[in-house]
């Protein structure tokens, strides 16, 4: 794998799992913990997430199979979320809204932290895309599981940071990082897309 590439799945790693806006949330979710409380909310929505895209990697594949979905339309659907995703971080309207309130019944870091805010309809795609055993060898799929594995690691120390990061970045400054990443996340999509069509419109026209 070339370091283009490597950086390229590292950015939409990155962009989903959106430390920064998931930063948002659990500022506003442990405004009134203590600062122990805080961090094990932390390392437990870290932990569950982790399990969730991890399980994806490794059986998503085959649960699409099981389906008879191909993977090519996996990854055209996933390129239209991820540039709606993008669109959406971008204008100020994605599931990053530090306002988002725990689901009843649930501890705040399995809702809304590890699902749906890191383990998130978009990271959980780019998981399976950006791993597809048809384009990858099992050492390359460890690599990208490695890059996964920095950006939650990323995500943990920023959430570990919470109060002098979000300090530091303040609202205006979180709010224009995320938009920055929106408009990274957009672009890889519109790669994606054209990716899956130059795949799809073959089939179609021998069909």
């Amino acid at each position: 794998m070339d370091q283009e590439k490597l950086l390229s799945d590292f950015l939409t790693f990155f962009t989903t799992v959106d430390p920064v806006g998931t930063l948002a949330i659990f500022v506003g979710l442990t405004i009134t913990l203590s600062e122990k409380d805080r961090k094990e909310v932390a390392w437990k929505a870290i932990l569950y997430s982790t399990g969730i895209l991890v399980a994806f990697i490794a059986l998503g594949q085959i649960a699409l199979g099981s389906l008879g979905i191909e993977l090519a339309s996996f990854e055209l659907a996933g390129g239209i979320i991820f540039f709606l995703f993008g669109l959406q971080m971008v204008f100020g309207s994605s599931a990053t809204d530090a306002k988002a309130k725990p689901e009843e019944g649930h501890g705040i870091a399995v809702f809304p932290l590890a699902v749906p805010s890191i383990a998130s309809p978009g990271s959980i795609l780019a998981a399976v895309v950006l791993t597809d055993n048809r384009d990858h060898k099992f050492w390359e799929q460890v690599a990208i599981t490695g890059l996964l594995l920095l950006v939650l690691g990323i995500t943990l120390l920023v959430l570990l940071q919470a109060s002098r990061v979000f300090a530091l970045l303040g609202k205006a400054g979180t709010n224009l990082v995320v938009r920055v990443m929106g408009l990274i996340l957009a672009s890889v999509a519109v790669e994606m897309i054209i990716e899956a069509l130059v795949e799809i419109l073959p089939t179609l026209n021998a069909a």
